[in-house]
């Protein structure tokens, strides 16, 4: 890769610093680990609120860092206090900030040695920000308000720089982004297969106007899903079919057959869902409007 932006080549050396791989690979190993599949991981992930939690709790902190620094700018020493209560409020709402967004790291990484890398570093970066704003916070408490202020000043330029690395894992790399958004499929009536392919109880992937798409033929109904698991784009007919639940094999994202909803996360966002129907042994899907 090549490139004369000097942000794309940094992001490309983050990307490609395989000695961030060990640490990595072991650490999103162990919170897999202690965060299976269930309500917590819900919880965390963001299924409850639609999309991914963590950036929302991104800007508490980011937030409550970056005002205080401004008020020391802009404020005088008439805006101390509310500085310091400010960055207290940055402190407290870390820890479960952090916890969402390793949380998310740890589902993508695996597949991808580049969201393992910059993730690291992202979290890495943000963790010497709160160690600036804590010490800022303590030396202002103990009278130092300069070097309170000098710190603050170096950990909102540090958290910049984990910011736009958080920036860089969601909209370059994809993490936290629904998979399916830009390939929904149509609402016009498509031929999807011939009927004959389909076995009972079987997923069975096609490709349908470049939309990856799941079938699956149960009794005398088909149901039809985006292929793509709208977390981290798996194909959901490399999974497993339980009652009336599409599971996705590599993170265990349960989705309802029927329309595609999310019965349990991590994913945020529902699959795309299909009405099907059958004439002279083909099958027919359009977009579930």
């Amino acid at each position: 890769m090549s490139t004369s932006n000097p942000i794309e080549t940094l992001a490309h050396s983050l990307e490609s610093a395989s000695v961030l791989d060990p640490p990595g690979k072991a650490i999103g190993s162990q919170v897999r680990s202690l965060v299976p599949s269930g309500p917590v991981k819900d919880a965390l992930s963001g299924t409850w609120l639609g999309h991914a939690l963590h950036p929302l709790l991104t800007d508490v902190v980011i937030g409550s860092f970056t005002s205080a620094t401004l008020l020391d700018v802009v404020g005088g020493v008439e805006a101390e206090t509310a500085s310091q209560r400010l960055i207290a409020l940055g402190i407290a709402s870390y820890p479960v900030t952090a916890l969402t967004g390793i949380n998310d790291w740890a589902d993508s990484e695996p597949a991808d040695d580049t969201v393992r890398r910059t993730g690291l570093i992202h979290a890495g970066t943000n963790a010497v920000a709160l160690g600036l704003y804590s010490a800022s916070l303590l030396a202002r408490r103990n009278g130092s308000r300069g070097k309170g202020i000098a710190l603050s000043l170096a950990g909102m330029s540090v958290l910049g720089f984990g910011g736009w690395l958080g920036g860089h894992l969601s909209y370059r790399q994809g993490v936290g982004v629904d998979q399916t958004v830009f390939d929904p499929g149509s609402s016009e009536w498509q031929r999807a297969a011939d009927a004959s392919q389909l076995s009972e109880g079987q997923p069975t992937r096609v490709v349908v106007e470049d939309t990856p798409v799941l079938l699956l033929r149960d009794g005398g109904q088909i149901f039809a899903l985006h292929d793509r698991c709208s977390h981290r784009g798996c194909s959901l007919s490399e999974g497993e079919v339980e009652g009336d639940e599409i599971v996705c094999g590599c993170h265990g994202s349960r989705f309802d057959r029927r329309d595609g909803s999310v019965r349990q996360g991590p994913a945020t966002a529902p699959q795309p869902a299909y009405q099907t129907r059958e004439r002279e042994g083909i099958v027919e899907i359009r977009l579930i409007a």
